[in-house]
């Protein structure tokens, strides 16, 4: 009887030539990011280089938006971008981690997977679709509502119309409609927040479900609650993740330019009311780069992109200092 005689395997030598290869391949991908970041800002900042000469910081103080007198402000598109995303994201974070919550943890596995399928599936439909449903399935409803509105409140409609034409409001006055037109402020954030939800929501659920079954175990020996398992065992250590997803649909709804430039009303003022048309600055890009002509226009509408770029790298380093002083410490 012949005895087998293992093969003698022959290990990969540390340091060898193909960890050399690897690592610089690897260095040279990192590289090329890092330089696509530097080149973005050097060539924004050549192209808009005669507004930022003209306007200075004027550019982001004042909110005059006119090519008829060439003059160009983007104060109230920058103040625009900011209200619908993060009122975007104010409606849409506690519907995405609902929906996580159920798919993860109440939904029964022949439910469960379906709808998180449908939930991200939101994510692939391309924002002119986004678009042209809200225009024909969300703008009649709120006609109706800015119509019922001037019914039903005449006093005070008309009281609110003083201190618009006059450049002031307040508060009653910020959900009073100007012209029942349906479109809006508050339709584009409706629309914002329905666009961003799956990026928030897919990554709630992957988190949730990657929680330690023996932190959900030991809740329940305890005699803790379903409620009281999600509280103290679940959302704490899926924290860091949910807020990963939040700043990925920020990133998202800081860019949106089609959606909403087709239900925003594209007008370049400061918000009064929440029905009121105003613009951001991925709407006002989108609107006037083609037609803008050569000089001072097109270098403001690039000064715009270059703010909307340190705008979106500003908010999200924010987000990130957030997620690293909220992640527990050892994971």
């Amino acid at each position: 009887m012949h005895e087998t005689v293992p093969r003698k395997v022959t290990l990969p030598k540390l340091g060898s030539r193909g960890d050399g290869v690897f690592r610089t391949v690897i260095l040279g991908l990192s590289l090329i990011i890092a330089l696509t970041f530097v080149l973005s800002i050097v060539l924004l900042g050549q192209q808009s280089w005669p507004a930022i000469q003209k306007f200075g910081l004027g550019f982001l103080t004042t909110n005059v938006w006119n090519p008829v007198t060439s003059e160009y402000g983007a104060l109230s598109l920058v103040m625009g971008t900011l209200l619908t995303s993060f009122l975007a994201l104010v409606i849409s974070v506690p519907l995405a981690i609902a929906s996580s919550l159920f798919v993860a943890e109440y939904a029964p596995k022949w439910l469960a997977n379906p709808v998180g399928y449908l939930v991200e599936l939101l994510a692939a439909v391309p924002s002119v679709v986004y678009g042209l449903w809200a225009l024909f399935a969300l703008k009649p409803l709120f006609q109706q509502v800015q119509l019922a509105l001037y019914t039903d409140y005449p006093d005070l409609t008309a009281h609110c119309a003083e201190l618009f034409n006059a450049g002031r409001t307040s508060l009653p006055c910020f959900v009073m409609p100007q012209v029942p037109t349906g479109l809006g402020f508050l339709l584009a954030v409706t629309i914002l927040a329905i666009m961003i939800l799956p990026f928030t929501a897919s990554v709630a659920r992957d988190v949730i479900r990657l929680v330690p079954a023996d932190q959900r175990e030991a809740m329940y020996a305890l005699g803790a609650t379903k409620w009281e398992v999600i509280r103290l065992a679940i959302l704490p250590y899926a924290r860091a993740g949910i807020l990963g997803g939040v700043i990925l649909a920020l990133g998202r709804a800081l860019g949106e330019t089609l959606a909403v430039a087709m239900v925003i009303g594209n007008t370049p003022e400061v918000i009064k009311s929440i029905w009121a048309p105003t613009a951001t600055m991925a709407s006002m890009i989108a609107n006037q780069f083609g037609d803008a002509q050569e000089g001072l226009q097109r270098a403001s509408v690039v000064a715009l992109g270059l703010t909307l770029f340190f705008v979106s790298v500003f908010v999200n380093l924010i987000a990130r200092t957030l997620i690293v002083r909220l992640t527990p410490k050892g994971l």
